[in-house]
This record gives structure tokens, C-alpha cells and sequence, in this order.
């Protein structure tokens, strides 16, 4: 995509949609009051507004590669720092963790060596973060064809990062009040599924399921797979 097209849309966009929505844009410029934090893959064919339908200023967003949360504590988190901010300052009320199909990091991971010498940072990071998940392939997995060795970590690498999310002192202290309903959701672009929490399995997405684990007790972390 050459950049004349990035410097087209940009004057499109102000010359047309700026213009006519200004009211909108200004309420924006006052403040900022998402309900929702969803954590999700750097990878280029996701676009949260676009799967959710959402408006600017109703999603705070983190990505990164692999839709990854480094436990608290880890050095430098950026992924900590904006956790905190969306919990403390913005009070949201939903986390939703996003991963989604053919994720290049997790195709990565499946083949890590090969990254060592032309994406050391790339290999240092799902080396680092990822590696829960490639012991749990290994020890649970290793007799899977490649394609389904894939779908499995793309599955277990959000359920991974839902117990990450749990070693967050911000979100225990919000337990006291009122919790974020922590969620995660896979886009396989294509077809809907949803985490049942119980069974621990993904399946078809249903109303009456997303219905009964969005509801769950308050101070329950439910994983949702909102396809």
C-alpha cells in the first residue's frame, strides 16, 4: 500500500467525517470513559472497532505480539502500566482477552528456534512469555498434527494469559468493589465460539451460553469466547 493512499484516507477523513461528526469529536476531547479493555494481537487483519462495531472512545486497547500478558512484576510492562490505567483511573468494567486464527506468533512459538538468529527480540519475548504454553504442548499435545497443535495453542495461549491477568494486584483490589468481568474471545474471522467455562472446551457460540457465562457471580472470572 503505497503512502499516498495513508495521506489520502487522512484528508478524506478530515475534509468528510471530521467535518460532519465535530459534536462527537469534541465530547471525545473532554474525556475518555470506555467500559471495555480488550487485549489483543498486534497482528494487522484485527481490528477491534471493526469486530465489535465499537465507536472510538468505547475500547481501550492493548496489543502486542501474540495477545500476550506478562505476569505483575515483570520489568518494564508496558502491558502492566495500561492494565492498571484501564482498572484504576478508567474503571472499566469488561476485559476482554482477543486471540484469533492463524496467529503468526503462536506459528512462531511451534517452530521458536528458527527465530534466534533473525528476530532475537521476537524470540526473546514468546521465549520468555510463551513458554507455559510450549511446555503444555509438550507434555499434553506432541502426537497432534501441525495444524492442530496450532489451534490448541491459539486456545490455551488465551486461557494463559486469563491467569496472568489474575496476578495483577489492581484487579484484586477491584474485587472489593465491583469487578471487571474478565473475558476471552478468539476471532477465527469466519466462525463464532465460545469458551465454556466449565467444560473448559471451546464450542459453537450460542445466545443462551454467552447469556449464562457473561452473568456469572460477581468476583468470578469468566472467560468468554466471543466469536
Amino acid at each position: 500500500m503505497p503512502i499516498e493512499r495513508i495521506i489520502q484516507g487522512l484528508t478524506e477523513f478530515q475534509d468528510n467525517y471530521f467535518s460532519t461528526h465535530q459534536e462527537f469529536f469534541q465530547l471525545l476531547s473532554l474525556k475518555q470513559a470506555p467500559e471495555v479493555l480488550l487485549i489483543t494481537c498486534s497482528d494487522s487483519r484485527i481490528d477491534p472497532n471493526l469486530l465489535t462495531q465499537t465507536k472510538p472512545g468505547e475500547l481501550f486497547v492493548i496489543r502486542n505480539i501474540g495477545n500476550m500478558i506478562p505476569p505483575h512484576g515483570t520489568l518494564n510492562s508496558s502491558e502492566g502500566a495500561g492494565i492498571e490505567y484501564a482498572v484504576a483511573a478508567l474503571n472499566i468494567k469488561h476485559i476482554i482477552i482477543c486471540g484469533h486464527s492463524h496467529c503468526g506468533s503462536m506459528k512462531a512459538l511451534l517452530q521458536l528456534n528458527k527465530l534466534n538468529e533473525d528476530m532475537p527480540l521476537v524470540y526473546d519475548w514468546l521465549k520468555h512469555h510463551g513458554e507455559p504454553i510450549r511446555r503444555l504442548l509438550k507434555e499434553n499435545h506432541k502426537d497432534c498434527d501441525e495444524a492442530e497443535l496450532l489451534r490448541i495453542a491459539i486456545e490455551e495461549n488465551v486461557l494463559t494469559q486469563i491467569e496472568n491477568l489474575k496476578t495483577y494486584p489492581v484487579i484484586h483490589l477491584s474485587l472489593g468493589r465491583k469487578p471487571p468481568a474478565t473475558q476471552g474471545e478468539e476471532c477465527l474471522l469466519r466462525s463464532i465460539l465460545a469458551l465454556d467455562i466449565f467444560l473448559k472446551s471451546f464450542n459453537s457460540y450460542t445466545a443462551t451460553t454467552c447469556y449464562k457465562i457473561t452473568r456469572c457471580p460477581k468476583n468470578f472470572f469468566a472467560p468468554v469466547i466471543l466469536l
